[in-house]
Formats: structure tokens, C-alpha cells, sequence
């Protein structure tokens, strides 16, 4: 489904600026070098954040996305390891010092159990973890994302999920988002910033 959806948008479907929360967030790349974009689709937020001086491995299921993010990062002057993968097909021993999920919830609850213990496994100790997504008042704005509340995020959710970790930020919002034609309107969401213990 996603290789047709992207092989088949014309362009970038969800435009070539980085999520705004990275942008106005900048201070959850402090300390880090190297960085891992799980599912980072064409490019935009690994770009980005080799942009800001991060060693970025990413990958994504779909070749013609990954193509054209490393198309995005040599306009944009930068390096990223970018490979073709699903999600299982991920060598998860590898760990950094930054892990980022940008809108990553393809994922039903059943399977999301493994999907964030996978996130867990590839932060390094002190290293952080991003996840922005959706809540699931998404669903009725029908801006972006799937169309299944429960696959979506909540506070309670990702302190379950996250609270033994430094929990940096968890906040739930809403906001206009204007990310190419896949994200595109009034929207909910949230964002989670955790720092995993050294010990």
C-alpha cells in the first residue's frame, strides 16, 4: 500500500519541511551524534536532522520513498543512510543516541506492543526517543492519518509505554498542519521526548 501510495503522489506526499515539532523543539538533539528515522518515509525529518549535524540512519518499507529522500538530502546538502525495510526487517541491536517516530501509527494496539518495545531497544542508555503522532480526536478532523482511533496515542498511553524513562515532554495539542497533501489541515496531536536511564 505505501509504495503504491508514494510511487504514485506525484511528488512529495507529505511535502519536504520536517515535522514542527523537530523545528520548534531543536533542543531534543542536544548531546546526540548519531540518529535512527524509523519509517521516515521520503526523507523530511532525517534531512532535517542531518542538518543539525546527527549521523542519520533511516529507514522505510517503501523504495520509491527512500529514493527520493536521498534525493531530498543531497538537494539539502547532506548525507543519510537511508535503506529499504519493513518494520521486522530492522536490525533492532543497533541503538543511537536519538530515535525518531514521526506519524509511525500503521500499527494496531496488538502489534504497537512490540512496535514500541522495538523503540525502546534502539535508544542507547541516556539517548532519547521522539514519537510525534495523532490522538484519537484525529480521526474525526480527517486531516491525515489512519483512520482507526486505536491506533492513535494518548498520554496515558505513552506514560504507560514510557514512564520508567526520563519523560522530557508529553503534551497533546491541537494545531493547522500543512505537511504536503498527506497531512494537511486542523489536526491533534501529540508529542513524547524520553530520555532513557543510564542504568
Amino acid at each position: 500500500m505505501w509504495e503504491a501510495r508514494y510511487a504514485n503522489s506525484g511528488g512529495y506526499l507529505f511535502g519536504e519541511e520536517p515535522a514542527q515539532m523537530l523545528v520548534e523543539n531543536p533542543w531534543v538533539t542536544d548531546g546526540a551524534d548519531t540518529c535512527l528515522c524509523v519509517a521516515d518515509g521520503e526523507g523530511r525529518n532525517g534531512v532535517w536532522l542531518a542538518g543539525q549535524g546527527l549521523s542519520v540512519t533511516s529507514f522505510d518499507l517503501s523504495p520509491t520513498a527512500v529514493e527520493r529522500a536521498q534525493v531530498l538530502a543531497a538537494k539539502a546538502g547532506v548525507r543519510i543512510n537511508a535503506y529499504v525495510s519493513d518494520w521486522e526487517g530492522w536490525d533492532w541491536s543497533q541503538s543511537f543516541d536519538l530515535v525518531v517516530g514521526v506519524f509511525v501509527q500503521f500499527m494496531g494496539p496488538e502489534a504497537r506492543v512490540r512496535q514500541l518495545d522495538t523503540l525502546r531497544e534502539a535508544v542507547r542508555p541516556g539517548g532519547r526517543l521522539v514519537l510525534h503522532g495523532y490522538t484519537p480526536e484525529q480521526v474525526e478532523f480527517g486531516t491525515g492519518g489512519p483512520p482507526y482511533p486505536e491506533n492513535m496515542y494518548t498520554p496515558e498511553l505513552l506514560d504507560d509505554a514510557f514512564g520508567d524513562w526520563r519523560v522530557l515532554r508529553l503534551a497533546a495539542y491541537e494545531r493547522e498542519v500543512q505537511e504536503g497533501r498527506g497531512h494537511s489541515g486542523h489536526s491533534a496531536l501529540i508529542d513524547l521526548v524520553a530520555e532513557k536511564p543510564t542504568i
